[in-house]
């Protein structure tokens, strides 16, 4: 545990789970789902960024969403453990296809309507999917969420990135491009300071990917559209989390004003990136907690000795999402609710 100023950061355990994973064939491709959990529970739809395949879970994260949800984990084609480089003269999926391939996920394991979690590009996706498929998505979990095409600026780093991934794999150039897109300066450390762990463990698992197979992501992600003026479209809750260090923080808060008058939260995180599933998970237990009783889901669990919030289901106040009002010592929380 570290403490600067008035603030504490936690570095918390994560839970391994134990998931089957199931390979669904698409028209576009084949995709790996590991489900984890009873089938039996509501289904919670999540989807990773770029170079990423594993679902990382804090204990308290683990507490509040496996008693709740059985959990169906997208790996985007080609990123599971092992999984060998798709060939070069396949055609590169477009998002329009990584969106219609979850559609083939849920009607493989005859899901109806389903609540999604996903990461930066995966959040973008899974918004993208809930704007096609509306009445299969009841609400949506974004972690620095875009919803614009590519800054000139976007475009060209990922398109070095792009490069650097085809000519010469994932060297260390690429991977710290990568984990500054992922982590605040924070804990990525400096000369004084050494990394966390969970950036070094980052490194690590960034060597189990196939070099071609994140390319082809990141191609079909830099080609992504603009989905802005279909937001207002969308017919389910949505909270958004977001780090102020992270490089999409000003995309997130565009995406809120473009909402309409939908009920949205939004979580903004101090010192904090992209990857608050990671870096600050302890930060999204409470506001998730008020988010899921709006659906019934929310249920106290016994899974883990942790600590748990104030919060009533009898009171869902949005003042409780303020800092001194969480029963735990995190670092600042601004937070903004509209409904």
């Amino acid at each position: 545990m570290a403490v600067s100023g008035h603030s504490i950061s936690v570095d918390l355990p994560t839970v391994h789970l134990n998931g089957k994973e199931h390979i669904i064939r698409t028209g576009c491709g084949s995709v790996s789902v590991t489900v984890y959990g009873d089938q039996e529970k509501p289904p919670l739809i999540t989807y990773p960024d770029l170079a990423q395949n594993r679902l990382f879970i804090s204990p308290e994260a683990a507490s509040l969403l496996l008693p709740n949800f059985c959990i169906y984990h997208i790996s985007p084609p080609g990123h599971e453990i092992g999984a060998a480089s798709i060939p070069i003269d396949d055609p590169v999926p477009s998002v329009e296809d990584l969106c219609d391939q979850i559609l083939v996920v849920l009607n493989h394991f005859r899901l109806g309507s389903v609540m999604c979690m996903g990461v930066m590009a995966g959040a973008y996706i899974l918004t993208l999917f809930a704007i096609k498929y509306s009445e299969r998505v009841t609400g949506l979990i974004l972690i620095s969420p875009l919803c614009r095409e590519p800054s000139w600026n976007e475009w060209f780093y990922n398109k070095f990135m792009s490069k650097l991934l085809y000519y010469y794999g994932m060297c260390d150039l690429l991977k710290e491009f990568l984990i500054h897109r992922y982590f605040s300066k924070e804990v990525c450390g400096n000369l004084e300071v050494p990394e966390s762990n969970m950036v070094t463990a980052c490194r690590k698992l960034l060597d189990e990917r196939d070099n071609l197979n994140v390319w082809r992501y990141l191609r079909a992600f830099n080609r992504r559209r603009d989905i802005t003026e279909e937001l207002e479209n969308l017919e389910c809750k949505t909270i958004i989390f977001v780090g102020d260090s992270s490089p999409f923080f000003d995309e997130a808060l565009h995406m809120t004003t473009k909402l309409g008058s939908k009920c949205y939260s939004l979580v903004e995180i101090h010192a904090c990136g992209s990857m608050v599933t990671e870096e600050q998970p302890h930060a999204m237990l409470i506001p998730l907690e008020c988010f899921l009783m709006r659906y019934g889901f929310f249920r106290p669990s016994r899974f883990i000795n942790s600590p748990r919030s104030p919060l009533s289901p009898y009171c869902i106040n949005p003042k409780l999402l303020y800092p001194q009002n969480m029963g735990v010592k995190l670092r600042p929380i601004k937070t903004r609710v509209s409904s």
